[in-house]
């Protein structure tokens, strides 16, 4: 199998479900999806059920019950479950294109790990996207987009260049290639070297802080923001917490400072 793909989940059935209809219309078919459930409740457990019978992948559902936000810890509980030794993370609120796999597969290289980005929807062309929206790929046109809401804007370009632009924009774009949990790929033996996820943080640069570790461990990356593409459905976010950012922010800090290499609260708790 050439890849696990990761999909961070949290009571919110209809957007995974769109989220999982396309990852069904790959063009590469050789990965599994696992499905990190931050602890939703019966309904998000229902829907898996049902996707399994109408995707021709495997998904394996990782649960623990809900105790605030613990991304990080289901997470690590994720990549211990992963049959692939290459690992693509995203959110269950990021559609991708087809292509979203193949992307991650041709640039993933040994000593390095893949920033990608998303393309932000209002939540008025989020809602309208259907089954068949989807499969046809019309989600991804931007004339398409515009007609059912989208504003015009210099932004849309990251959906809509052509491969050999996309190239140039990576190479150009002053956006860092961090870790980036909506869109981000690396190999799972240099994730478990790191120790994963710090499960000291929530909401917040939990993400960025696995990519700086990665980077404190010697690893580079590779911009794919403008190749690897996924669009980003609007909701609200009542997780975040002025509390925990302060307190991921400290984490940051440390780690850069101190060139951390191994998370002390990571992924080997859960072994």
């Amino acid at each position: 199998m050439k890849a696990s793909v990761i999909i961070s989940t949290y009571n919110a059935e209809a957007w995974l479900e769109k989220v999982l209809f396309g990852f069904n219309v790959q063009t590469e078919k050789d990965f599994e999806i696992i499905i990190a459930d931050d602890g939703s409740g019966p309904k998000t457990k229902v829907l898996i059920d049902q996707m399994k019978s109408m995707i021709s992948n495997p998904i394996i559902h990782v649960w623990h019950e809900d105790n605030g936000f613990q991304k990080t810890q289901i997470l690590n509980k994720a990549i211990l479950s992963a049959n692939s030794d290459y690992l693509i993370f995203t959110d269950g609120d990021c559609i991708p294109r087809n292509d979203f796999i193949a992307v991650h597969l041709d640039y993933r290289e040994k000593g390095y790990f893949l920033s990608g980005g998303y393309f932000k929807l209002p939540m008025s062309v989020s809602k309208v996207i259907t089954q068949e929206d989807i499969t046809l790929q019309r989600c991804f046109d931007v004339k398409w987009l515009i007609q059912h809401g989208l504003q015009k804007s210099y932004k849309n370009i990251k959906i809509s260049s052509s491969k050999f632009k996309s190239k140039i924009l990576n190479a150009i774009t002053p956006t860092n290639a961090s870790w980036n949990g909506h869109n981000a790929s690396g190999w799972k033996n240099d994730l478990i070297a790191v120790n994963g996820f710090n499960e000291e943080m929530q909401y917040g640069g939990e993400d960025r802080e696995l990519g700086e570790r990665l980077f404190n461990m010697k690893l580079k990356s590779k911009q794919i923001r403008y190749s690897a593409i996924c669009i980003h459905l609007d909701h609200s976010r009542g997780y975040v917490n002025e509390e925990a950012l302060k307190k991921n922010k400290t984490i940051r800090k440390f780690t850069k400072m101190n060139k951390i290499v191994r998370s002390p609260n990571g992924i080997d708790s859960n072994a």
